[in-house]
C-alpha cells in the first residue's frame, strides 16, 4: 500500500519518528532532500526533511514535532495508516565534499535535519564535529545517532538538565576561539539559532550553510510563501534551497515572514484541540 506508515515511535516529548513506505523516494534521496506530505486529503501540505532511507525495505524516515494543527494531526496517525501524499525527493541536496573539517550544528528538531548531513560528510572523509541542543533533556533527540556519525559530539540544554547548560553557539564559539578550524559549518534549527551561528562565524569568514525549510509551505515554488532574500536577491527556499549561505541571508525579513501567519496558526490549533476534546468526550 503506497505511503503506508510502517512504524511509528515517540522519541521525545511531542516528537515522533515515522518509517514510511516510499521505495522510489528511498532510491533517489540524498542528504538535504525533503518530501511534502499530507496526513489526509483535507490536510495542509507539510515539508519534512528525509532523515534516513532503507533501500531494501523501500522506506524513508521522517521526524515530526507536533507544534501546530497539521503536525499534531500527523503525529496522531499510527502504523498501518496511509498518508494522502508523500511527494519527493524535493530541494537541492546538501553540498557535500571532502572539505576536511566540518561542524554540524542542530538545534531542537533541527538535529533530525542535520543528522543525514553529518552522515554524508563523514562518508565523504571529513572530520565531523557535531553540536546538538534542546530546551530541556526531554526534547533532546538522536543523541546516539549523532554520536555515531561524528568524531566529536557536544550536547547542550537551555536549562542545564542534561550535559552543558547553554546554547549551541557556546561550544561552537569555544572551539573557534581555541583555534579550531572548520572548512564548512552546517547549522539547522530555529531561526534565531541559525542567525546566531551566522553572526558568530561571519567575522572569521567560515563558510556557513543554513537550512530555511521552516519557511516552506507547498514545496514547489508556486505559492510564493517561502520567498527569502539572499545576497540582496529574491530566492525561494523550496526550489532554490533549502540551504543557503548564512552570511547572505536577510534574517530580519525571513523572521518576519515566518511569523506572518502566527495568528491564523493559533486559531487553527485551538480549533483542532477543541475538536479532539469533543471527540474524546463523545467516546466516554
Amino acid at each position: 500500500m503506497p505511503n503506508r506508515i510502517l512504524e511509528k515511535s515517540s522519541i521525545a516529548d511531542g516528537v515522533c519518528r515515522f518509517t514510511i513506505e516510499a521505495p522510489k523516494i528511498a532510491k533517489k534521496r540524498k542528504a538535504g532532500n525533503f518530501v511534502v506530505v499530507r496526513a489526509n486529503e483535507y490536510a495542509e501540505r507539510i515539508p519534512l526533511t528525509i532523515v534516513d532511507s532503507d533501500l531494501e525495505r523501500g522506506s524513508i524516515t521522517l521526524i515530526v514535532q507536533g507544534v501546530g494543527k497539521s503536525t499534531r494531526l500527523l503525529n496522531s496517525l499510527h502504523a498501518g495508516d496511509e498518508l494522502a501524499d508523500v511527494i519527493g525527493p524535493l530541494g537541492h541536496p546538501t553540498p557535500i565534499d571532502s572539505f576536511g573539517s566540518v561542524a554540524c550544528v542542530g538545534g531542537g528538531v533541527g538535529t533530525a535535519e542535520v543528522l543525514p548531513i553529518a552522515r554524508a560528510a563523514k562518508a565523504a572523509g571529513n572530520e565531523v564535529v557535531s553540536i546538538i541542543g534542546a530546551r530541556t533533556k526531554s526534547l533532546l533527540i538522536l543523541e546516539d545517532e549523532m554520536r555515531e556519525a561524528s568524531d566529536e559530539l557536544f550536547i547542550v540544554t537551555d536549562d542545564g538538565s542534561y550535559e552543558r547548560q547553554g546554547l549551541v553557539i557556546d561550544p561552537l564559539g569555544d572551539l573557534i576561539f581555541e583555534g579550531r578550524t572548520f572548512d564548512v559549518i552546517y547549522a539547522i534549527g530555529p531561526m534565531p539559532m541559525m542567525r546566531a551561528v551566522a553572526d558568530l562565524t561571519e567575522p572569521y569568514n567560515i563558510k556557513t550553510l543554513v537550512s530555511l525549510n521552516p519557511i516552506m509551505i507547498d514545496g514547489t515554488g508556486m505559492c510564493g510563501g517561502c520567498r527569502v532574500v539572499v545576497g540582496g536577491k529574491t530566492r525561494f527556499a523550496c526550489v532554490d534551497g533549502p540551504e543557503f549561505d548564512a552570511h547572505q541571508v536577510d534574517f530580519d525579513t525571513l523572521i518576519r515572514r515566518n511569523r506572518a501567519y502566527a495568528a491564523e496558526e493559533k486559531i487553527a490549533l485551538e480549533r483542532y484541540e477543541s475538536e479532539q476534546v469533543a471527540l474524546l468526550e463523545g467516546l466516554v
